[in-house]
């Protein structure tokens, strides 16, 4: 059995679990979520918990156990609480600012980057506009969001300069060797 997959999902007192079949949504203060289950999987609904049940120990199946209870698991904690990434910016004159729910981005390209907030996703400036915190209820849309803004500028292994994730630790190289005697 999946450690995972047998565990069963918690339903908190706000929050609606929908069970239509393999479609599955939920609902709670900060929003609601959808999704389609594997047609192999079974998903029900019983005394304020969540089952995930497999029909056999096939490898697919097993696989599929635990991966569709850890996404109701997700959407159940994105409608309670949210998700969040920080990300950080470093390098002289990099920064950002927003421009209605945009983001403007300074990145030491010869023209400013305009991101668009996707739905869904907010986004919110730290301290001196080098902090970036990108929230939403949708944990894969907030983690893809946050890839993409990273993107932009990578951090790079000689001066740091870039866009990080908060929790990142960026391996420094040396530069160039000094001219022997």
């Amino acid at each position: 059995m999946s450690r995972i997959g047998k565990k069963p999902v918690a339903i908190p007192a706000k929050v609606q679990i929908n069970v239509d079949g393999q479609a599955v949504s939920v609902k709670g203060p900060k929003g609601e979520l959808q999704m389609v289950a594997h047609p192999n999987m079974t998903v029900s609904v019983e005394d304020g918990t969540l089952q995930v049940v497999r029909p056999n120990d096939e490898r697919e199946n097993r696989a599929l156990h635990g991966l569709t209870r850890a996404l109701i698991n997700n959407m159940v904690t994105g409608v309670t609480q949210g998700f969040k990434k920080t990300l950080v910016i470093e390098g002289v004159g990099y920064h950002a600012e927003m421009k209605g729910k945009d983001l403007v981005l300074f990145l030491g390209y010869s023209h400013p980057i305009e991101f668009p907030a996707p739905q869904g996703i907010s986004f919110r400036l730290g301290d001196r506009g080098v902090s970036i915190d990108v929230e939403g209820i949708d944990r894969q849309l907030v983690g893809q969001t946050a890839a993409n803004i990273r993107s932009l500028r990578p951090p790079e292994p000689y001066g740091g300069k870039g866009i990080r994730y908060s929790n990142e630790v960026i391996r420094r190289k040396a530069g160039k060797a000094g001219k022997g005697k």
